[in-house]
């Protein structure tokens, strides 16, 4: 019970939680008002920057959510070409997290990534389709253990978002449902695959790990 309401925090949220709550208690000594504000902020801190445990089907017939936020885009669309995927069609959904999604994101199914891409480019808004071709982001080439077919991910840097957070190396072999970094601040992920059956609705809210995204 304590877990769920006070989940633990990402490693990137340490430093910022501090400065928050150093700031606080510093403003607290000039100004009561400003201080309860700045209180507010500091649990927002932490609430952004949460990291709690997820269970995942574990079974790579299935494609879970890579990330928390809500659906807003399911289409038909060339592969990214930093990848060199531009030939290939595959289905494009997008999940676009807001300042209160957890922004911890997960691998949908188990394999090997095979290729990381890092794009340094424009903050704008993730929820604009062409945010895909402009802003930062950061790619990942997947091979699923279950039948070799790749499933890519794409980390998108937002508005406000500044860095996108990698937590896994090329090469490195993972389950369903392991983290692969985060996106500080609002932001998105796409992930690209083909040959499946979209279990998702535009407009639902995922969560990253354990929502369904597509099945075989």
């Amino acid at each position: 019970m304590f877990n769920t309401i006070f989940p633990k925090i990402h490693k990137e949220g340490y430093k910022f939680l501090a400065i928050s709550i150093l700031v606080t208690f510093l403003v607290l000594f000039f100004s009561k008002f400003l201080g309860i504000i700045l209180i507010i902020i500091s649990f927002w801190v932490y609430y952004f920057f949460r990291d709690p445990e997820r269970f995942s089907i574990n079974d790579d017939s299935y494609l879970t959510s890579p990330a928390d936020g809500l659906i807003t885009d399911i289409s038909e669309r060339s592969g990214p070409e930093e990848l060199r995927l531009e030939n290939i069609t595959y289905t494009r959904v997008s999940i676009f997290m807001n300042v209160f999604n957890c922004h911890v994101n997960r691998v949908p199914t188990s394999g090997k990534i095979e290729e990381i891409y890092y794009k340094p480019g424009k903050f704008l808004n993730a929820s604009l389709d062409k945010a895909s071709d402009e802003n930062e982001r950061n790619y990942f080439k997947i091979k699923s253990t279950k039948n070799n077919e790749e499933i890519i991910i794409v980390q998108i840097a937002g508005l406000i978002a500044r860095r996108i957070v990698c937590e896994v190396e090329q090469g490195q072999e993972l389950k369903q449902g392991d983290r692969i970094g985060m996106i500080r601040f609002g932001s998105r992920v796409d992930i690209y695959f083909k040959n499946k059956k979209v279990l998702a609705k535009l407009g639902q809210n995922v969560v990253a790990g354990e929502s369904l995204i597509a099945s075989e």
